[in-house]
């Protein structure tokens, strides 16, 4: 499966673009739409074809981890809701939460409902992360019709 528009869209909204590396709200430095690793040297300027490339690279491998950890069924919003969350908290919070193990068990709206019990960073609530897992929840919550 692959991260529909309104996921993309979600993460690049609530990621926001910087082209020249910083340190997150818990000090990691940080490039393009949230982009993390040991690429990302202090000083590094990339452009809008490096951010997009880095994008759609870790993009690919968020994907790869949610295939493997969801084994019920989902839709594309469910599947992209996950990707952008697993994109913000990364493939061991989703693989060690409540989120996943209601999910996998098909309780769909417990699930959703744990979207915004992860919403700190630092030890401390933040509202920025809040409205992005309300996002990620109604995304996840909305149906899709063919």
């Amino acid at each position: 499966m692959k991260t529909n528009q309104a996921g993309f869209n979600l993460i690049r909204q609530f990621e926001g673009l910087r082209l020249i590396a910083y340190k997150d709200v818990v000090g990691v430095l940080t490039i393009g739409y949230g982009h993390t690793g040991a690429d990302v040297k202090p000083g590094l300027v990339i452009t809008q074809a490096q951010a997009d490339q880095l994008l759609g690279d870790d993009l690919s491998r968020f994907e790869s981890g949610v295939d493997r950890l969801v084994t019920a069924p989902v839709n594309g919003n469910q599947y992209s809701a996950l990707v952008s969350f697993s994109y913000n908290l990364g493939l061991g919070s989703l693989q060690n939460s409540t989120l996943l193990r209601l999910l996998n068990e098909g309780d769909y709206h417990g699930a959703a409902q744990q979207f915004t019990r992860w919403d700190m960073a630092g030890g401390q609530h933040l509202p920025g992360l809040l409205k992005r897992r309300q996002a990620e929840q109604s995304l996840f919550e909305t149906p899709m019709y063919s």
